[in-house]
């Protein structure tokens, strides 16, 4: 059982890395974020779909539930469109340092659905990476904007996360994400119609871009997403979660191998940068251990 574990929190590792890599695409890629995505989406919802086909798996769902999974699905199409917006306006480490800040934006929507109060240690928690965030304004200024786009992406992301705990427990995660997928690429599409951005150049695009779309929406998305579910089934949801929040370190280094300068910043952007994975870091510590403590009183 222990090598099973190992094994699956190597493939962990494997799968964060992967969605590191993704920023790093989302730069190297030619064309705007909303196309972007919508390709993106449109290509995950494929290859997911020949995985329920391959697998036998069954597309039904609710009606009721197809509502709440279109609406999610606008949401983490926003989402990623305004992430890959906050990297072609700046650049990966300041789009991943921001987005950090999910944790926090989680922390103040979970009770309004879960029910429960807002924590003390929550609230000073989300100041303190507030502080972070004030440290790279100021060394970072230049790319206010893409430091906006984040923040947009990091609560939404945020609110996504929360309504997806509530839908996981009446349905199975892969039919949520190909639904989600599905009603976000439409959501994308009638955006694209109403605004008239359809055309024949809209399809025409280099080969490295769609070498590129290929390797996002199958491996960075439909796979990642399928084995990030399956390495769950082994590991506790705290070791998932603080593996997860190594994503922005692996996509920096990534970054710095990748663009070389460009991606260097000032000594006062890691020293916010710093702060933020910090708290989030202690925020993962301090939430296990209070499960832990309400575990053993209801023993």
């Amino acid at each position: 059982m222990q090598g099973e574990k190992l094994k699956n929190y190597l493939h962990l590792h494997l799968i964060v890395f992967i969605w590191g890599f993704t920023a790093i695409l989302g730069a190297l890629i030619s064309i705007d974020a909303v196309p972007l995505v919508w390709y993106r989406m449109l290509l995950a919802v494929i290859f997911i779909a020949f995985y329920f086909v391959i697998k036998k798996k069954s597309f039904k769902v609710e009606e009721k539930s197809l509502i709440k999974f279109a609406i999610s699905g606008i949401i983490i199409a926003i989402h990623w469109i305004t992430f890959f917006k906050a990297i072609k306006v700046s650049n990966v480490s300041v789009a991943l340092v921001t987005m950090s800040t999910g944790a926090f934006f989680a922390s103040l929507i979970e009770p309004f659905f879960f029910k429960r109060r807002i924590k003390l240690i929550e609230i000073i928690l989300g100041l303190l990476v507030i502080v972070g965030l004030y440290i790279i304004f100021n060394f970072e200024s230049q790319y206010t904007l893409g430091i906006i786009y984040a923040l947009i992406s990091a609560f939404l992301s945020a609110l996504f996360a929360v309504l997806n705990g509530l839908y996981i427990k009446k349905h199975k995660a892969e039919v949520i994400s190909f639904y989600q997928l599905l009603f976000g690429v439409l959501g994308v599409t009638l955006y694209l119609l109403f605004t008239q951005q359809f055309s024949l150049e809209f399809f025409q695009l280099q080969l490295t871009d769609w070498i590129y779309l290929f390797v996002l929406s199958s491996i960075c998305t439909a796979y990642a997403f399928i084995a990030s579910v399956h390495v769950m089934r082994y590991l506790t949801p705290y070791t998932v979660m603080l593996t997860i929040n190594l994503e922005p370190v692996y996509a920096i280094v990534l970054a710095l191998i990748v663009f070389g300068e460009k991606e260097q910043m000032n000594a006062g952007f890691y020293y916010g940068a710093l702060v933020v994975l910090l708290v989030v870091l202690l925020n993962g510590i301090l939430k296990n251990a209070t499960s832990i403590k309400n575990k053993i009183k209801k023993k």
